[in-house]
């Protein structure tokens, strides 16, 4: 009788009667088994949630790695960029006068408007608006004369060296006979750099603002 016809000849409800080396290899069997049940629901099991978050950590640092390399790759690009910013910020900043030429930068928004042919009826500088390190400087004015004439304004305050914006731009009829005789009436506005001292008053007056009042 071979092994294939011994195992056929089994009572499975008897195991018993099973020859010694059945039942040794049955139960080695059921050893092999019963360990890997018992391993991967009290090892295996358990450490997939750590293994995922291993694996999600090794993502992130990879991805971490990526972008730091390629940042340090390019570093040499991002440096001369850094200088051509500094750059444009340095022409920028030249551009807006210091306190003691605001007076000549009036003078010559003025002047602009008288000499594209205007008639300056108002000419009114406001308060003063500080900001991080600049301050504006409102100017209300109302000038007379026709679509061409204000064309030329237009153009000799953007050719102007100094940064001069206008604003609140409105144009009206200003005699129902002349219908080219029109009233601009605009806010200019210009920008002047504030000195070290008065940013540091500036910064001490925002905290200051910002601070809670007592009993608040």
């Amino acid at each position: 009788m071979n092994l294939m016809e011994e195992l056929r000849s089994l009572d499975p409800r008897d195991p018993g009667r099973w020859p010694l080396a059945v039942r040794a290899g049955a139960v080695g069997l059921c050893f092999v088994i019963l360990s890997v049940v018992l391993t991967y629901v009290f090892v295996w099991d358990e450490q997939v949630p750590e293994l995922q978050k291993r694996e999600d950590t090794e993502q992130t640092l990879r991805t971490e790695f990526k972008t730091k390399h390629s940042k340090a790759v390019n570093l040499d690009v991002y440096k001369q960029q850094l200088k051509d910013i500094e750059r444009s910020f340095g022409a920028l900043l030249r551009q807006l006068p210091g306190k003691t030429e605001v007076p000549n930068l009036l003078v010559d928004i003025s002047q602009t408007g008288l000499s594209a042919g205007l008639e300056e009826k108002l000419f009114q500088p406001q308060a003063e608006v500080h900001r991080d390190f600049y301050a504006e400087l409102p100017i209300k004015i109302t000038l007379t004369g026709s679509y061409h004439q204000f064309g030329e304004f237009v153009s000799g305050i953007a050719a102007l060296p100094r940064i001069v914006t206008l604003h609140d731009i409105e144009i009206k009829t200003a005699n129902k006979d002349a219908y080219d005789q029109l009233t601009l009436d605009l806010t200019a506005k210009t920008y002047r750099y504030l000195d070290e001292d008065e940013v540091q008053a500036s910064e001490a007056s925002n905290k200051a603002a910002k601070r809670p009042k007592p009993g608040t």
